[in-house]
């Protein structure tokens, strides 16, 4: 009887894992899990995403335009948190909602930028940008950072580190799309990814 429970256990688990995106509890699903999850997106462009010690990583590419990991699924509004680290020189951000999957871009997504050293500092790191630029400069270069992002209906808010950097309170252009991790430039890992609809 006990080797039928752990064998129907396994499978239940094996079942889960299949799922798109991993149930992580109080509704939050777990895109990314340390150097799990790149199932849960669709690359776009040329990075060298891949799975390496323990987070999604990208770190070179040969040609421009910016790269990124589309998400398979679309999401409209949403609690959003991230876990990720960029050298100094890197060129990244989070795009949310955005109207075409296959070809986004900062003008059809709304994009939580990673970019300290951008050469027009007001929409830098924490920005969103060409909707909300930031106050002060922030740097997440060299060091784990969190990204606290909520969107619902009109509103929009990202938080670096628990500190608030963006609200923007008219984001009704784009409404739902899927979400995309940007590389351009430098090293970038994200070792959590994790999303709850509101």
């Amino acid at each position: 009887m006990k080797r039928a429970s752990i064998l129907v256990a396994a499978l239940l688990a094996a079942a889960l894992t299949g799922c798109s995106g991993m149930q992580a509890g109080g509704g939050w699903t777990t895109l990314i899990d340390g150097d799990k999850g790149l199932e849960n997106f669709t690359p776009v462009g040329d990075a060298n995403w891949r799975a390496q010690d323990g987070a999604i990583v990208a770190d070179h590419k040969d040609s421009k335009p910016s790269a990124f990991l589309m998400t398979k699924e679309s999401y409209g509004d949403y609690e959003l948190r991230a876990e990720f680290w960029v050298s100094h020189d890197a060129n990244s951000g989070i795009y949310m909602r955005c109207a075409n999957g296959a070809a986004p871009t900062d003008t059809t997504c709304y994009e939580a930028n990673i970019f300290d050293e951008r050469p027009d500092p007001s929409y830098g790191t924490g920005a969103i940008t060409n909707f909300v630029k930031v106050t002060e400069i922030n740097r997440a270069g060299g060091q784990w950072n969190v990204f606290d992002i909520v969107a619902k209906g009109g509103h929009m808010s990202v938080k670096l580190n628990g500190k608030q950097t963006a609200v923007f309170d008219d984001a009704t252009k784009m409404k739902s799309g899927p979400l995309g991790l940007q590389y351009a430039q430098g090293v970038v890992k994200f070792r959590k990814l994790q999303i709850r609809p509101l």
